[in-house]
C-alpha cells in the first residue's frame, strides 16, 4: 500500500531550487558583455559592456537565490538597458548611427532630402532609407537633449510594434526577455537603428497570420521605408498568404477555431462538435457574432468566428481561396505603395545622392569604407581575397535566390514558419554582405524569438528555442 508523507512546516516554506537555465543564461550574458567592454574600440560599447556585465551578473545571483524569473529579468534590464542608456544620454555619447539619423532629419527639413549631396568620408554617408529620418525629427525640431535623442524614439517604436505582435494576455514576459537579451539591449542603449525594422517585420507577420492584409501591408511598407533589410519580409509574407489561399478553408496563419472559441492547432472549424463543410460560423445553433452564414453552411466572405459572444483568438476563416489570394495581392500592393510614398519623394529629389548613400556605400562600391567590418565571410572575402567583393555579392545573390526558391517550392504554412524562413534569409545576408556587423544578428534573433513565443506546434527548431529559453 502506498504511503504519503505530509510536508512539515519547514518543507512548506522552503525556497524553490534555483533554475539552472536562468543562472547559466545570465552568466553567459555577463561574460559576453564583459568581453565587449574589454575588446571593443568604441566608447559607447565599452560603457554598455561594463554596465551590462554588472546587471547580468546581478541577475544571475538573483536567479541562483531562487527568485522569480521576472525579478531576474528586471534586474538585467536595469543594468543592461536603463543604466547605460541614462549615462550615455547624460554625457551626450552615442554611436555614429544616432548622429547620422539626427543629421538626416535636419537635412530633410532644410533641403527635402536626408542625404549629403557630395559625401566624401564615411561620416558623411547615410545608408538608411528616407523613413529612418523620422526618428531624428524630435531633435531637429526641438534641439538636442535627452528626450529628443533618436535612440529613445527608435526603442519606443520597436517595443510599440513588437507588443501587439505578441499573443494577447502574455506580452510583458516575452518583451522583458527579448529586451534584456544582449543583442537587443546593446542597440537599445547605444544605437537602435535596426530595432524598429525588426519590430515592424514581426508586426507585419502577425497581422498577416491574422488575415489582416491591409494592416500587414502598412506595417511591412513602413519597415521597408527604413532599411533595405526589411524588403525580404514582403515576399515571405506574400508567400504565406498565397499558401493559405491554396489551402481552401483553412484559417489564416494555421489557426483553427473550435466552437468553444479557443484556438486549436489545425485548420478545421467545427460547430456543435461536427466538422463544418468550409467555414461554418455557428454556436449553439445561433449565428456567431455577426458573421454572415449561408444556409449551405458556407461562410459568406470573411468573418471572425465567435462562440458565446467571444472572438476566437486571432482566427479569421476564409470562404474560398480566391478571396485569400486577393488578400495577398492587397497586402503586397499596400506595402509597395506605403514604401514608395515614404521613399520616392526624397529619392527623386537627388537620385545621384540617393544611390551613393543607400546602394553604393553599403555594397562597398565607394571610395569611403564603411565602418561595418565584422569578420563575417562576406567581409573577409572582400578584404583579403582578390575579386572577393564580387564573390561576396554573388554569394549574397545566391542566398536571395535560395530563399525565393524555398518560398516557391515549400511556402510557409504559418506565421511562425514565415518568421523562421525570413530569419534564415537575413542570416545568410548578414554573413555574405561585404560590409556587415554583428548587430545585424538582431533580426534573426527577434524573428525566431517571436516565432517561438507564438508556440505554434510542429516546428522542431521552435520547440528547441522554447525549451532552451530561461524560465
Amino acid at each position: 500500500m502506498a504511503t504519503t508523507t505530509s510536508l512539515t512546516p519547514p518543507d512548506q516554506h522552503r525556497e524553490p531550487p534555483p533554475r539552472l537555465g536562468g543562472v547559466l543564461w545570465w552568466a553567459l550574458c555577463a561574460a559576453a558583455a564583459l568581453g565587449l567592454a574589454v575588446c571593443s574600440s568604441l566608447g559607447p560599447h565599452r560603457v554598455w559592456g561594463a554596465a551590462a556585465a554588472f546587471g547580468y551578473l546581478a541577475a544571475a545571483l538573483v536567479a541562483a537565490r531562487g527568485r522569480s524569473a521576472r525579478t531576474a529579468e528586471t534586474v538585467a534590464l536595469a543594468g543592461a538597458v536603463a543604466l547605460p542608456l541614462l549615462w550615455l544620454l547624460a554625457v551626450d555619447r552615442a554611436q555614429l548611427e544616432v548622429r547620422v539619423v539626427a543629421r538626416s532629419a535636419a537635412l530633410l527639413l532644410a533641403e527635402g532630402t536626408p542625404y549629403v549631396h557630395r559625401p566624401w568620408v564615411p561620416e558623411d554617408f547615410n545608408p538608411y532609407l528616407p523613413g529612418m529620418s523620422v526618428f531624428g525629427l524630435p531633435e531637429a525640431l526641438a534641439g538636442p537633449g535627452p528626450l529628443t535623442d533618436p535612440r529613445l524614439w527608435m526603442g519606443a517604436a520597436f517595443l510599440g510594434a513588437l507588443a501587439p505582435a505578441l499573443p494577447a494576455g502574455s506580452r510583458s514576459v516575452p518583451l522583458r526577455w527579448i529586451a534584456a537579451c544582449p543583442l537587443v539591449a546593446l542597440p537599445l542603449a547605444v544605437v537602435g537603428v535596426d530595432l524598429p525594422v525588426a519590430g515592424l517585420m514581426c508586426l507585419g507577420l502577425a497581422l498577416a497570420g491574422r488575415g489582416r492584409a491591409g494592416a500587414a501591408g502598412l506595417a511591412l511598407g513602413a519597415a521597408a521605408a527604413l532599411k533595405w533589410t526589411a524588403w525580404p519580409a514582403i515576399p515571405v509574407v506574400l508567400a504565406l498568404m498565397s499558401a493559405s489561399s491554396r489551402s481552401g478553408g483553412r484559417a489564416a496563419g494555421g489557426a483553427v477555431v473550435r466552437s468553444g472559441g479557443r484556438e486549436a492547432g489545425g485548420a478545421v472549424v467545427r460547430s456543435g462538435g461536427r466538422e463544418a463543410g468550409g467555414a461554418v460560423v455557428r454556436s449553439g445553433g445561433r449565428e456567431a457574432g455577426g458573421a454572415v452564414v449561408r444556409s449551405d453552411g458556407q461562410e459568406a466572405g470573411w468573418a471572425v468566428v465567435r462562440s458565446r459572444g467571444r472572438e476566437a483568438r486571432c482566427a479569421v476563416v476564409r470562404s474560398d481561396g480566391r478571396e485569400a489570394g486577393r488578400a495577398a495581392s492587397r497586402c503586397g500592393l499596400v506595402a509597395l505603395l506605403t514604401a514608395a510614398l515614404l521613399v520616392l519623394p526624397a529619392a527623386l529629389r537627388d537620385p545621384g545622392a540617393f544611390r551613393a548613400h543607400v546602394v553604393d556605400f553599403p555594397l562597398g562600391l565607394t571610395d569611403a569604407v564603411s565602418s561595418a567590418a565584422s569578420p563575417f565571410p562576406g567581409h573577409l572575402l572582400a578584404t583579403h581575397v582578390p575579386g572577393g567583393r564580387t564573390l561576396a555579392l554573388l554569394l549574397l545573390g545566391a542566398g536571395a535566390l535560395l530563399l525565393a526558391l524555398s518560398l516557391l517550392v515549400r511556402p510557409p504554412a504559418t506565421a511562425a514558419d514565415a518568421a523562421v524562413r525570413l530569419a534564415l534569409g537575413l542570416l545568410l545576408a548578414t554573413a555574405f554582405m561585404p560590409a556587415s556587423r554583428f548587430g545585424y544578428l538582431v533580426y534573426p534573433l527577434v524573428l525566431v524569438a517571436w516565432a517561438a513565443i507564438r508556440q505554434e506546434p510542429g516546428h522542431a527548431l521552435l520547440r528547441r528555442v522554447r525549451e532552451s529559453a530561461p524560465r
